[in-house]
């Protein structure tokens, strides 16, 4: 494997504090430790100084974009309210994008200290803070499950690594605790990149607010969600189920897993739906299993971890060209997985050394990896090949 020796000093470090339950909170909270790391901040950056690739070109691709432009104007609202596919949308993209905005400018001013991306952080995070109440409509708890992933990436960079002032950052912290937390901590009966995405922001809200409580009601949730989004063929003849929702007959695992019958490891609750919906809870999985990682557990060792390996390499396969048999989706999947492998492409292949083939040429083909303009952003930056 041409990246393994990059990893294998950081492997023996993690090792060493990987001591309590994988799915229980911290004793202590880690911080930078939402989604990506202090380490792996510092990483990229050595990178992107260096003028080394990938990174450097993921960066310049970042600060191209329009997340990255210092005259954005945040546009928030009291309430957005988001119904099916976003219709109605009043501030449902604005809020999303604005989250994303504030991510990208976090890690604008980390690798480039110019304070005036902090500073358009700072801009973006308290404008919304000091205005929204609610979000509303049958999306509300979708929608402030993708923003609520990408607020505390933000809060996080800023709080524990900006030297200037942050003055707002508790009302930034109640609007996580008291708009968003509510809102998607009981989970979803919807299809599973819902609740996994719901988790992912339960999750790291809960970090930024040093919650242990809902920390482990939502890694509780998400435990279960997993291993009934992805399938094993240690489950058994039938997926594994949520038991809320009832799905107790093989029709109707069936009709719920998308009229897809015969079941396989790697095939997810969603690949006859898309891959693009597929791809969004392979990513609230990663990122998940990844904010774990930096609080010092190791969601990666259990069953988490292999559901995510199997998700990528199936769905990576497909993506890159393989005919689908008939049994699959008809035989025609719909593909456009998203920019969404390089944190378990870099967990599961670089750091604990698995072979993963189809997700590693995948990777590459998609690099510098963008933004999903949901929840997702800049993770060649972030994640490629990196041992932080």
């Amino acid at each position: 494997m041409r990246r393994t020796a990059l990893f294998a000093a950081a492997a023996a470090l993690v090792a060493g504090v990987l001591a309590w339950p994988a799915d229980a909170a911290p004793v202590t909270f880690v911080h930078p430790g939402v989604t990506v790391s202090k380490g792996q901040l510092d990483f990229a950056r050595s990178q992107v100084n260096a003028g080394a690739q990938p990174w450097k070109g993921a960066f310049d691709r970042m600060m191209a974009s329009k997340y990255a432009d210092l005259n954005r104007t945040p546009k928030p609202r009291a309430v957005v309210e988001c119904g099916s596919y976003s219709n109605p949308n009043y501030g449902c993209t604005d809020e999303r994008e604005d989250a994303i905005a504030a991510y990208t400018q976090a890690l604008a001013w980390y690798v480039t200290r110019d304070e005036r991306h902090a500073k358009k952080a700072i801009e973006l995070m308290d404008a919304w803070s000091a205005v929204i109440k609610d979000h509303t409509n049958s999306n509300a708890p979708l929608q402030a499950g993708w923003a609520g992933s990408s607020w505390p990436r933000a809060a996080e960079i800023i709080k524990y690594t900006y030297t200037g002032s942050w003055a707002n950052s508790g009302r930034f912290a109640t609007m996580l605790r008291n708009v968003y937390l509510p809102e998607i901590i009981n989970g979803s009966n919807s299809n599973g990149n819902w609740e996994l995405s719901m988790m992912e922001a339960a999750v790291g809200i809960s970090v930024f607010l040093e919650d242990k409580t809902s920390y482990d009601k939502a890694m509780a949730k998400f435990r279960t969600r997993t291993a009934a989004y992805v399938y094993l063929s240690s489950d058994g003849d039938l997926p594994k189920t949520v038991p809320s929702q009832n799905l107790d007959t093989r029709d109707k695992i069936v009709k719920y897993w998308q009229g897809q019958s015969t079941f396989v490891t790697g095939l997810t609750q969603e690949t006859c739906r898309d891959l693009t919906h597929t791809g969004y809870g392979i990513s609230a999985v990663s990122h998940v299993a990844e904010t774990s990682r930096i609080q010092g557990q190791d969601l990666y060792g259990t069953d988490v971890g292999e559901r995510l390996r199997q998700a990528l390499g199936f769905q990576a396969k497909y993506e890159l060209g393989t005919a689908a048999p008939s049994w699959l989706c008809g035989g025609s999947p719909k593909l456009g997985l998203g920019p969404v492998t390089e944190v378990g492409h870099n967990a599961l292949a670089n750091r604990l050394g698995h072979a993963m083939t189809n997700t590693e040429t995948l990777t590459d083909r998609n690099r510098p990896a963008g933004s999903n303009n949901l929840f997702v952003a800049w993770e060649t930056l972030t994640h490629g090949d990196n041992p932080g």
